[in-house]
């Protein structure tokens, strides 16, 4: 993903406020004749805004965007109902350019304004916004910044350095020309390195694998004060874990050193319905365990989601033609149905024996007899499964519309709650949803919990997640049943995490992040004591 940049006339300066083993070096214009300005924007007057005549007096300012299809971009975010407008937004060529702001910003306190790193912002709740300060679009760096590239240590095994503005999907299509594959993937490819590794990069491999940021060896952070550092388990270790489900509070991910695996060639993939709930997460919870006792035996894929007369065009596609009509008899029988889905890759080693490895998995399950499906998909059609969705809606004006989604922790123990008082007293009966609706069960054991990212206190827990989309008239109807169903939550005493959080008050936040909460102060104190950095995540007063 490369916008487009300035053709770079003479060089950045050399000295960096850093501390890192390699200093990155680039070239930037000092012509200002090429920064764009919005005519009616208020800070198109320099002599006007002081702020405004700072930005144009940095090295970087031919890098600086103010004209309005730029501030627009940077307002609102795969949400669609958040807007928060920027003074600037930089598109830097090199990770020079992002230092020179941040380091500026941190020594210039007489004009206090925000920093916030974009990437290709598929946060939906304004998380990546600044208003009235600075916003980087990570994107423009292309592979002048880190691109990826493999290598092998008898400590680290297969192991690839990775931009933080790369999509994971680049990093995929990149490992596998080594027959390599990154430890764990998320269930959507084009959201950045840097993005799922400040929330924590979760789907349907994480109860095997860990989510993403416990597959992380070392980074490269530029901090709020605008230090460029190496950090690991090793090296700065309350710098990495801080910042690994951050939220972006610490500092600004420019690389990522990931665990490699190699990578399967094909995988099984296979649905299953239910009309008990009981079953359904019984079986679940049985799929993810297994994998702890014998590998063989074991899935590397395992997610379960909702279905409802609303969301069943989420799903249909999935199904045979010839299969469709009783898929939908048994759906109006019940008027809710589970399904898991489920996915076992293998490769020419393993060809042989899949099959028979496979139908011992999932011997003995109680789904609805005779609705089990199955598909035989390449490894990496599998991974990018709603790429073709995506450009679907797309084509249709489907994609960029409101998507107020709701992302929820919830602890095994009372799944039997939530399907009552959530998936029956409120998502059945207010019949607005009409998204994917995902759950599935992680093993905390496969969490780091040294890193800033929290979950239930309990063994197994579940992602839930109502990824709600609405035309531009009713996601207000799906924010009103996002709040009956933590409501609905508090009221019950049920001890959930949101994922993806958002929060208005400190107490809020205090409450999520638990004994965490210091740490998570103290780490703010340090790397970034000014506030400067991620506004949009509401989590510190930033003016």
């Amino acid at each position: 993903m490369h916008l487009s940049i300035y053709e770079a006339l003479v060089s950045c300066p050399s000295q960096l406020h850093s501390k890192h083993q390699h200093t990155p070096t680039c070239s930037t214009s000092l012509c200002f004749s090429n920064v764009r300005m919005a005519q009616n924007h208020p800070l198109a007057s320099p002599s006007t805004n002081s702020l405004h005549h700072k930005l144009l007096s940095l090295p970087i300012a031919d890098k600086l965007h103010f004209d309005p299809e730029s501030i627009s971009a940077a307002s609102v975010d795969y949400g669609f109902f958040v807007q928060e407008i920027p003074a600037a937004v930089l598109r830097p060529s090199c990770l020079e350019d992002i230092t020179t702001l941040v380091a500026f910003r941190y020594n210039e306190s007489s004009i206090p304004f925000t920093i916030s790193a974009r990437g290709r912002g598929h946060s939906v709740r304004g998380q990546a916004m600044a208003r009235d300060g600075v916003v980087v679009d990570m994107t423009s760096l292309g592979n002048k910044g880190h691109g990826t590239t493999v290598s092998y240590s008898q400590s680290l095994g297969h192991y690839a350095d990775v931009g933080g503005h790369e999509i994971w999907f680049n990093v995929l299509e990149h490992t596998l020309k080594h027959g390599l594959a990154p430890v764990t993937l998320t269930d959507y490819q084009y959201a950045t390195v840097g993005g799922t590794l400040s929330n924590a990069g979760i789907g349907g491999e994480s109860f095997r694998n860990g989510p993403q940021i416990t597959n992380v060896h070392e980074l490269d952070v530029i901090t709020g004060t605008g230090d460029f550092l190496t950090c690991s388990p090793h090296k700065n270790p309350d710098l990495f874990y801080s910042v690994l489900g951050g939220l972006g509070q610490f500092g600004i991910i420019t690389r990522a050193r990931i665990a490699l695996r190699p990578a399967p060639k094909r995988a099984k993939w296979v649905r299953l319905l239910y009309s008990d709930f009981s079953a359904f997460t019984t079986d679940q919870e049985r799929l993810i365990s297994r994998h702890q006792r014998d590998q063989d035996e074991a899935l590397d894929f395992v997610e379960g989601c909702l279905l409802m007369h609303r969301n069943m065009d989420t799903w249909m596609s999935f199904f045979p033609l010839s299969d469709r009509p009783r898929v939908m008899s048994l759906l109006t029988e019940h008027k809710l149905l589970y399904c898991i889905k489920a996915a076992k890759y293998y490769d020419e080693q393993t060809e042989s024996t899949v099959e028979k490895d496979l139908e011992i998995i999932l011997k003995d399950l109680n789904h609805v007899p005779e609705f089990k499906f199955e598909k035989d998909v390449a490894f990496i059609d599998f991974l990018n499964r709603m790429r073709v969705a995506e450009l679907q809606l797309r084509e249709q004006g489907l994609w960029n519309i409101p998507h107020p989604w709701l992302d929820l922790f919830l602890p095994k123990s009372r799944m039997a709650d939530i399907n009552t008082g959530i998936f029956k007293d409120i998502a059945l009966k207010n019949n607005i949803t009409t998204g994917c609706v995902l759950i599935y069960p992680m093993n905390k054991n496969k969490w780091d919990d040294r890193m800033s990212a929290v979950t239930p206190d309990e063994d197994i827990f579940y992602a839930v997640e109502f990824l709600h989309t609405s035309g531009f008239g009713d996601w207000q109807e799906c924010e009103l049943q996002n709040k009956e169903m933590l409501s609905f939550l508090k009221d019950n005493g049920i001890k959930f995490k949101r994922y993806l959080p958002n929060y208005r008050t400190e107490r809020e936040w205090m409450e999520h992040f638990g004994p965490k909460w210091r740490t998570f102060q103290e780490s703010k104190a340090k790397f970034d004591p000014k506030l400067l950095l991620s506004p949009g995540q509401r989590i510190f007063n930033h003016y």
